[in-house]
């Protein structure tokens, strides 16, 4: 049986759950986010927390059954915290601002890179080398944050562009690594 998928998720208090069929909706003190689970896993409300229950035992049912508890936790933790991710931007001359609620970009590029916030998330700029992508949904604050990164993501042989905090960049030699063998 799943580790992951047999541990229940706790309710928080101010957190209301709600089961109509498949679809399970959680609403919390951030928002309301929906779920449409899976027919081969049954959720349920007991004691105060969400248990997920599998059909059966085939191989396609335990994966199904470990990732919908995972995908329940995240939704719970999200209308009750919500998630960031952060993101550091390395380059002379590059930076972020914020322009209403837009995401403006100068990145080396002949014009400015610009990012509309989807519904339900929220960009902070605390110093121009730095980003933050808020939100209540896991998945859609990864996204986002992914398509900025894209934007300009971090070449290997100085390191400029965007990565997310505290990701290492393995830099490459470059030509002058090479110089230093036998010449013919």
């Amino acid at each position: 049986m799943s580790r992951i998928g047999r541990k229940p998720i706790p309710i928080p208090p101010g957190v209301s759950v709600s089961l109509e069929g498949r679809r399970v909706s959680v609403k919390g003190p951030k928002g309301t986010l929906e779920l449409e689970v899976h027919p081969e896993v049954e959720v349920a409300v007991e004691d105060g927390s969400l248990v997920v229950r599998r059909k059966g035992d085939e191989k396609f049912q335990r994966a199904m059954h470990g990732t919908t508890r995972a995908l329940l936790a995240n939704l719970v933790e999200g209308v009750t915290k919500g998630f960031e991710v952060r993101l550091d931007i390395v380059g002379v001359g590059y930076r972020a601002q914020k322009q209403g609620k837009k995401l403006v970009l100068s990145l080396g590029y002949s014009h400015p890179v610009e990012f509309d916030p989807p519904e339900g998330i929220e960009f902070d700029v605390p110093q121009p080398t730095k980003i933050v992508v808020r939100g209540i949904d896991k998945q859609k604050v990864g996204l986002v944050a992914a398509n900025i990164r894209a934007a300009r993501p971090p070449e290997p042989y100085k390191g400029k562009g965007i990565r997310y905090e505290g990701e290492e960049v393995h830099l490459k030699a470059g030509k002058a690594g090479k110089a230093g063998g036998k010449k013919k």
